[in-house]
Order: C-alpha cells, then sequence, then structure tokens
C-alpha cells in the first residue's frame, strides 16, 4: 500500500523524503484562484523517483452550475489542470463534485459533469471525483447522489479509464454517512476506489464542516480510518496539518503492515 501526504507545490520530491512518503498530492497554482496551471520547480525530479503523483484541481472548479459564468472557465480550467497533471506524470486529478443552485434541479449538475466528458476529445490523466463534506444542492456529499452520478456517466466513452473515485474520511464522515460500511457502499456504485484522502475531523458527525484533523486527534475512531483504507485497497494521501503528516503516515504504515 503506498501512503503519502498533500504537501506544498514547491519542490514537492524534497516534501515526499522528509515524510518518508511514496505518494504526493499538491495543487499546481492558486487553489482559489482562476490562473493557468503552473508546474511547479522541482516537478521534474519526481519522474523516475519512485514516488507516485497526484494533483488536486483547484477549489472553484464548479462544472456542475447552471451558472455560465462559472461553469464554463471551470471546464476550462478543468481541461487545463489535466494537461498540467499529464505533463508531470500525475496519475490522477482530484476534483470535487461541485453543486448546483438552489433551485435547480440536481439532474442539471449530473448532465453538466456528463457534458464536461461529451465534449472533451482527451482526458489525459483520470478525473478522480472526490466526495464533498456539505452543501444541501452538492453533487457528491451524500452516497446516493454519487450513485446518481455514477449513473449518468455510464454512457461516457471510455468512462473506466477517465473516471475516477476518491474517497474522502473526512468528508464522508461530515455528510453524515458511516465510515464502517463506506467502501462497500462506494465500491457498490463505483466499482472500485482509486485514492483514499485519509483524513480525521474537527468536528462531529454530520456537522458539514470540512475541517482536517490529524489521525487520531479528531472525532472520528482512528479503527474507522483504518478500516477504510484497508477496504479501499488504493493509494492513500493524508491532508491533515502538516506538522502531525509524518506522524500520520507512520502511524498508517503501523497499523496496516
Amino acid at each position: 500500500m503506498r501512503i503519502g501526504a498533500h504537501v506544498d507545490q514547491t519542490r514537492p520530491l524534497d516534501s515526499a523524503r522528509a515524510l518518508n512518503a511514496d505518494v504526493v498530492q499538491f495543487f499546481l497554482g492558486d487553489p482559489q484562484g482562476w490562473k493557468k496551471p503552473v508546474v511547479p520547480e522541482g516537478a521534474a525530479d519526481l519522474a523516475g523517483s519512485g514516488v507516485d503523483v497526484y494533483v488536486h484541481a483547484p477549489y472553484v472548479i464548479n462544472v456542475a452550475t447552471s451558472n455560465n459564468r462559472i461553469r464554463i472557465p471551470s471546464r476550462k480550467l478543468l481541461a487545463q489542470h489535466l494537461e498540467g497533471a499529464a505533463s508531470i506524470g500525475a496519475k490522477g486529478l482530484i476534483v470535487h463534485g461541485g453543486h448546483v443552485l438552489k433551485d435547480d434541479d440536481p439532474e442539471t449538475g449530473f448532465e453538466n459533469w456528463r457534458k464536461v466528458f461529451e465534449r472533451m476529445d482527451d482526458v489525459p490523466v483520470p478525473v478522480l471525483i472526490e466526495n464533498t463534506a456539505g452543501g444541501g444542492n452538492a453533487m457528491a456529499r451524500r452516497f446516493d447522489r454519487v450513485a446518481r452520478l455514477w449513473e449518468v456517466l455510464a454512457g461516457v466513452r471510455g468512462m473506466e479509464s477517465r473516471i475516477g473515485f476518491c474517497l474522502d474520511t473526512c468528508h464522508a464522515h461530515a455528510a453524515g454517512e458511516e465510515l464502517i460500511d463506506a467502501v462497500d457502499r462506494i465500491k457498490a456504485i463505483t466499482g472500485r476506489i482509486d485514492l483514499v484522502h485519509c483524513n480525521d475531523s474537527r468536528d462531529a458527525f454530520a456537522s458539514g464542516a470540512d475541517r482536517h484533523a490529524n489521525l487520531g486527534a479528531g472525532k472520528i475512531d482512528p479503527e474507522l480510518i483504518l478500516g477504510v483504507v484497508r477496504g479501499a485497497g488504493a493509494p492513500v494521501v493524508v491532508e491533515t496539518p502538516s506538522d502531525g503528516q509524518a506522524a500520520d503516515i507512520a502511524f498508517l504504515r503501523d497499523n496496516l503492515s
């Protein structure tokens, strides 16, 4: 099992070595901005290093919305980040599921996701759609919404190689989804889990709050987190506070060996 962390985009290989990480995830620019991705300094060093790479798309991307001023730039930015991720050999681009407007039918959001792939000739690395923590209008907060999204995406050409799933433990907990059987329920929907974001939660079950904590320092039973990681059988990225990431990685290795 390959375990690593979300790190600063500046010299990510140095961060991987400092954390004894097999995997790194990072942004290609400002996660809250709309600028084109920038390949970070030192990214070329990752090639042949034995460290796997994942890129997280900016949080501002929302391809589900009916708001043209957000949806259209989101599609463009998504395509740019896919190219950027491919240029550094990333294994996937993690993208939040997004949300629709208050008075919109959720079906609008599901269809807008489908249109992304219909209009994209090439997807150079898989788009890993991530479950999210809050929002009543979210496309991927609750697992029933994830199930409907996958039903709509089922007809996408080459879906198996273009679309995957990233399961975030903090987000599932915050969304009110029980972790004890979360892996089985998601695999029944998506067929697989491509990446686990392994995070404890600072807040209570079903709080809707996306606040990550180091493993064992939050509100989630560590045994539940370990159960998710074991069941998923996928690479693991901790997105926890940086000063505790090395300990989080060591905890996972010690308890999963």
